[in-house]
């Protein structure tokens, strides 16, 4: 038997790649297709998603990818496209950071109380939501809505590209704020109450649900044969739930980017009291799962900190700056990595100076202290997001998975490790790409299950262990943090 081959094309927040899986029925197979970036454009003072530019990597990747049976989309979350009458792209998605959603929380709560928001969805109240970006167009330019008749977020808008299908996949909804997070249904209750149209909401359909073949017209223009177009999991994070190698019913994970985002699995939603007050989130998984987490700006920081550094003039590589925080004395100083503050593109390195200032701790002084700041920051704020969970499940877990681009950052595990008091098992790395493929498996009927995907990927990789160390340092440490950023 010939091995299935599936691709996967992965967007995230500052590239994208399309990697090629081969499953020849024992053993799984990741092969790179292409890489290239997503750089966001500025015009005018609006923060624009290049989308028909990535569509053209798109169109690339299929071309070299070669023979594959089936191709998968993942993405981040929030951002849409907006489709006219006539079924064409009103304008480029604008991007989460843009500005335009400064003050919506207050105004949708105005409309609707925000414990009964978050009763009906389900969701962390974050100003980058599909929810608040609408309000923000209804409020601003409401003849946009009024022109539209579909909204696709960004994986299902890249699937309609690819196949004339305008739906709506699970775990992408489930971003948005505008989801049922019983019924996995658009909420008539949260959208009359933000006066939202609904008829831009297309049928909500389960993650690794078969679309139907690539459009014709683009095989005859591209040359190729057809595929099969599987709604994967639409949002990266579920793509890389998907990838988890846990073992047991009850385990953290970490899936480490741009953003992170902790959590744990859970049969059904959770939004209890205490989930509200600790502001988690819900978002579907495959098979009716729920991922119960925190979401946390993550790598972000490093990244924009590099960019920075390389505007002025010196480009370290991120094993570099990992060296550097090395090097540096922990715990000198802290930031809270989800102060709003640090959500733009600009100069981290001041914004984080000013913190530390604002808040009377030492300022770091070098790049090595900079980045110590950092690494220690996130590390605890992963250990408060790890207490809320298990608060709120009343649940003790021994063990956090970290997956993802985060999991090749040795410091960045083990201090993540000391500061939750959990053993970290560290990969796979590619868990995104991973994960897609195993939903196009899954799709197919070539897995039957999720714990059969995730014994595979237990077969196919090795896990780098991180045992903590029980310190009084730790504990004082998170004391202080807690002090400084008032959580």
């Amino acid at each position: 038997m010939s091995a299935l081959r599936c691709l996967c094309l992965d967007f995230g927040a500052s590239g994208g790649r399309a990697i090629l899986g081969r499953f020849d029925g024992e053993s799984l197979a990741l092969d790179e297709v292409r890489r290239f970036p997503n750089d966001p454009v500025f015009v005018g003072d609006t923060l624009y998603w290049d989308v028909l530019r990535l569509f053209y990597e798109v169109q690339q990747s299929l071309l070299q990818a070669g023979r594959f049976d089936s191709v998968g989309v993942d993405t981040w979350g929030v951002d849409f496209g907006l489709l006219g009458r006539d079924g064409r792209l009103l304008e480029n998605p604008v991007h989460y950071r843009d500005a335009r959603t400064n003050g919506m929380l207050e105004k949708a709560f105005r409309r609707l109380p925000r414990d009964e928001f978050y009763r009906v969805t389900g969701n962390q109240f974050m100003e980058i939501n599909t929810a608040f970006q609408l309000l923000a167009l209804q409020t601003q330019r409401p003849e946009m809505l009024e022109a539209a008749d579909t909204l696709l977020l960004m994986p299902d808008l890249f699937n309609y590209f690819l196949t004339g299908e305008k739906r709506a996949e699970t775990s992408i909804a489930s971003t948005t704020q505008l989801l049922d997070a019983q019924t996995h249904t658009w909420s008539a209750r949260v959208l009359d109450a933000l006066a939202l149209p609904h008829r831009l909401f297309p049928a909500v359909v389960p993650t690794a649900t078969t679309l139907g073949p690539l459009r014709a017209s683009l095989c005859e223009q591209l040359g190729m044969p057809g595929a099969q177009v599987v709604a994967v999991a639409g949002h990266d994070t579920q793509c890389a739930m998907a990838c988890v190698p846990a073992q047991t019913e009850d385990f953290l994970f970490l899936s480490c980017g741009t953003w992170s985002l902790l959590g744990t699995e859970l049969s059904a939603p959770c939004v209890s009291p205490e989930a509200y007050r600790c502001n988690l989130t819900n978002e579907c998984g495959y098979g009716g799962k729920t991922s119960f987490l925190k979401n946390i700006i993550g790598l972000w920081l490093l990244q924009e900190t590099r960019r920075q550094w390389q505007r002025e003039g010196e480009t370290l590589t991120y094993a570099d700056m990992e060296t550097l925080a090395r090097g540096a004395k922990p715990y000198l100083c802290f930031i809270d990595p989800d102060d709003p503050r640090f959500v733009p593109a600009g100069d981290i390195p001041k914004r984080v100076r000013a913190y530390c200032a604002e808040t009377n701790q030492p300022v770091p002084q070098n790049k090595g202290e900079l980045l110590r700041c950092l690494y220690d920051s996130l590390a605890m704020k992963y250990r408060f997001a790890v207490r809320q969970i298990e608060h709120c499940t009343h649940k003790r877990y021994d063990a956090l998975h970290i997956v993802g681009g985060g999991a090749r950052d040795a410091l960045l595990c083990a201090l993540a490790a000391d500061a939750c008091q959990k053993t970290v098992y560290a990969g796979p790395a590619e868990a995104t790409a991973c994960g897609n493929v195993l939903l196009q498996l899954l799709a197919c009927g070539q897995l039957r299950s999720l714990a059969d995907a995730r014994a595979l990927v237990r077969a196919s990789v090795r896990p780098a262990v991180f045992t903590p160390q029980a310190t009084s340092q730790v504990d004082a440490a998170y004391e202080r943090f807690l002090e400084v950023t008032s959580l």
